[in-house]
């Protein structure tokens, strides 16, 4: 059984869809510490041939919360009409515009304060709108030692979960020792996206935006096939 474990991304990249994809169950943690300056709640769109950024806004709080423990500003519904207003004017003459800008919509419009409940409703909605059916598992809802960390934390769940494969996302090559996971009878690889350029209108192509950008320009078929794209290391 192949296992992969990822923090909760808002519109991630392929690469985030493709390890999804990749694997027989899927774990998103929710009990581990937010994280300042990374990709939990933003993500990066094209925006007048440039990338922009944009971010879900967090209710002031202890940098040492957990990330299902943070709250969404209440200056968000501002944010999610200048977003959804930049996001009209950017793709409005994408060739799949409509579907892609609804999709969205219906997940930045979703209802809820929670910052993990927020970011899992659009993960689903996204694997939904690209029928990936790979089991979504939440961290705090698998019995097993939550004191434990980094790697232990990660063989844990894979014993708990009867996993004898797990692939991680290339980032955490260095995290991890091959050696320590075989000796507990699991084969760890490492998924690494080949990403190849899509055409973004005229414009010089700017890499591992979010998601929504590749749903802007490529009928859902396509992104499917590009969701294979990917070697094991």
């Amino acid at each position: 059984m192949k296992l992969g474990i990822m923090q909760p991304y808002f519109f991630p990249y392929i690469g985030y869809f493709q390890l999804i994809n990749a694997v027989d169950k899927f774990v998103i943690y929710d009990n581990i510490q937010f994280s300042k300056n990374s990709w939990i709640n933003r993500n990066r769109f094209l925006l007048n041939g440039e990338e922009k950024m944009f971010t879900i806004p967090l209710k002031k709080d202890s940098d040492y919360l957990n990330i299902d423990q943070r709250q969404i500003s209440a200056n968000f519904d501002k944010t999610k009409v200048k977003t959804l207003r930049q996001l009209r004017d950017s793709y409005k003459n994408a060739p799949f515009y409509v579907d892609a800008y609804e999709l969205f919509e219906s997940c930045i419009l979703y209802e809820t304060e929670n910052l993990f409940d927020f970011i899992l409703h659009s993960i689903k909605q996204v694997m939904k709108h690209l029928k990936i059916e790979t089991p979504i598992y939440v961290s705090s809802h698998i019995d097993f030692d939550h004191d434990l960390a980094g790697q232990d934390k990660v063989l844990g769940l894979c014993k708990k979960l009867d996993a004898d494969i797990y692939i991680n996302s290339i980032g955490g090559k260095d995290l991890y020792g091959k050696s320590d996971f075989c000796s507990h009878n699991i084969d760890l690889n490492f998924l690494n996206p080949k990403l190849p350029h899509y055409k973004q209108y005229e414009l010089p192509f700017i890499s591992k935006l979010s998601i929504l950008d590749e749903l802007m320009f490529m009928p859902v078929s396509q992104i499917t096939d590009r969701l294979v794209k990917y070697q094991l290391e």
